[in-house]
């Protein structure tokens, strides 16, 4: 039997790889669906949007945690966050903490298929992926490199660029410095927010960055066009979790776990196309396997978008622990029309403290100075409770943006127990490890 080295030189199997497309990931972080593909009015994302109409867009896409580091350690290994230990952000950062056995992140199983794996730095000059990983677990060697250039003569790849912008942060500054900045006037606020010039300005600065983003992907596609990769590279562009925004990111209100994905593998995937199914990063993941001829691994939590294994979900399940110095755990199942959270902390409020959102959201702090001025209306004044309800249940046609809690009416009392019985079926089937006391080990950050 031939080793590694030895296929790789092995002409027949060059000859195979050769007919293997690439996969390459394209990640937004902190990237929501205020893109102009997806309806939004005043942003521009011309080069998002001209790879929504060369491929498909998914509308009900989710993360599978509102965070970084506990979606990437889903993502990137197929299993959910809650059943590997990875949930809790920014966890096992000093204690060597190891995959649970079979769990492996998804560049070892390209690299054994023969393909070259990336994390890729440069793509062009002003251009540069920040090389993250975020994992909640420790892995010697991710990748192979930092660019697809560095692979060998007709070695397919699987590269990652991930770009920092919309993050708050160097990109929201970054933002500002560009043309063509976004009108504050002209944003459109959910009705959770308080209409206000600091909310406002901290919105269209988001918008900015979403700018730079698309500026960024239009270098990236170039590159692939220039190069000869555009036809045989399979790409798929999502953020890591959702908006930075109040009530977005570190929450599972649609907001903080609903990206856009986007994909496009010219010949395969038909222009145009629109998928409207709930799915999630763990089948996006799937998805990158069944693409490049490999085995979907039994007992993987992803399932394909595409090819004969494709299955519609009915739900997507999410999940939130602990945020930084901030402990909670929520869980929210999420169809086409219903979502159901569950508050497994009530007694902790939304705006308990935490030292990133504090310092990095200005509109916190207005909502905070109106909200003590009694100047907030009911949906505005609902992320200023003293509790969380233990159930929160919206009629997502009726209610888009969750702010009527339908989880007491009596007439909804069949599908909320229904939903229940779902969270609850789930928790057992997967192995939700968010009830356990994380060890102290592993909150060195």
């Amino acid at each position: 039997m031939m080793n590694r080295r030895e296929m790789l030189l092995a002409p027949a199997f060059i000859r195979a790889l050769r007919d293997r497309p690439n996969v390459l990931w394209i990640l937004g972080d902190d990237l929501g669906c205020e893109l102009g593909c997806y309806g939004d009015r005043v942003v521009r994302t011309p080069n998002m949007d001209r790879l929504a109409g060369e491929g498909a867009r998914f509308t009900r896409f989710h993360t599978t945690a509102p965070v970084c580091s506990a979606s990437r350690s889903a993502f990137n290994v197929g299993l959910y966050q809650t059943a590997t230990g990875t949930h809790h952000h920014r966890s096992h950062r000093k204690d060597g903490y190891r995959l649970p056995a079979g769990a492996r992140p998804v560049m070892d199983r390209f690299r054994e298929a023969g393909y070259f794996t990336a994390n890729v730095g440069e793509v062009a000059p002003g251009v540069r992926g920040t090389g993250k990983t975020d994992f909640n677990f420790t892995h010697a060697k991710p990748f192979d490199g930092t660019h697809w250039n560095q692979r060998g003569a007709g070695q397919p790849f699987f590269a990652q660029i991930n770009f920092q912008a919309p993050h708050k942060g160097p990109a929201f500054k970054a933002a500002r410095q560009r043309k063509d900045l976004v009108d504050p006037e002209k944003v459109e606020l959910p009705p959770f927010y308080p209409d206000h010039p600091v909310v406002r300005d901290e919105v269209a600065n988001y918008l900015d960055a979403v700018q730079m983003l698309d500026w960024q992907v239009g270098v990236v596609l170039e590159q692939l066009q220039r190069e000869g990769l555009a036809e045989n590279t399979v790409i798929m562009l999502f953020g890591d979790n959702g908006r930075c925004l109040i009530r977005g990111k570190q929450w599972l209100y649609n907001h903080g776990t609903h990206v856009p994905l986007l994909m496009r593998w010219p010949g395969v995937v038909q222009a145009g196309t629109v998928r409207e199914e709930p799915c999630h990063t763990l089948d996006m993941n799937a998805t990158s396997l069944w693409a490049a001829g490999i085995d979907v691994p039994e007992g993987y939590h992803g399932r394909p978008l595409l090819g004969p294994q494709a299955k519609e979900r009915e739900y997507v399940l999410t999940a939130r622990d602990r945020c930084d110095m901030t402990v909670d755990r929520i869980r929210c199942v999420r169809g086409r029309r219903y979502s159901y959270i569950r508050n497994f902390m009530p007694e902790r409020p939304y705006t308990q403290y935490n030292q990133y959102i504090e310092t990095s959201y200005p509109t916190l702090g207005v909502m905070k100075q109106l909200h003590a001025e009694g100047k907030l209306n009911a949906a505005q004044s609902l992320f200023m409770a003293e509790r969380k309800p233990a159930v929160e249940f919206y009629d997502l046609q009726k209610d888009p943006f969750e702010v009527r809690n339908l989880a007491a009416e009596p007439g909804e009392k069949r599908r909320v127990a229904a939903h229940a019985a779902v969270l609850d079926r789930w928790m057992k089937e997967t192995g939700d490890r968010g009830g356990e006391p994380e060890d102290e080990a592993a909150r060195q950050l």
